[in-house]
């Protein structure tokens, strides 16, 4: 099995995720590329001790950058929004 720190990267901190955060106890996360649902599942209960109920994911693309004549592109990455049982809390996001 991977290190649940392998696979949960950051968190997300967004107006949006934190809208989405105090109304429906979701919390968002950037995760590793490769990593499934059941993984990052497994990666929050362990860290952070909470029950997790549901996780979906989105593939965020990379955007395409232009400095002068020079194209490149930014990263793609990954975003989890992970659903907490009712009382749970994740610590990390409390005073933003």
């Amino acid at each position: 099995m991977k290190d649940p720190r392998d696979i949960i990267i950051t968190p997300h901190i967004s107006e949006k995720s934190m809208r989405v955060m105090e109304e429906t106890n979701t919390y968002t996360f950037k995760v590793a590329l490769k990593a499934n649902k059941t993984e990052i599942k497994k990666a929050i209960e362990e860290i952070f001790g909470v029950k997790v109920l549901k996780v979906n994911t989105a593939r965020m693309p990379g955007k395409t950058k232009r400095m002068g004549v020079h194209v490149g592109t930014t990263p793609e990455w990954k975003k989890a929004m992970v659903k907490l049982a009712q009382g749970d809390r994740i610590e990390i996001f409390e005073g933003i």
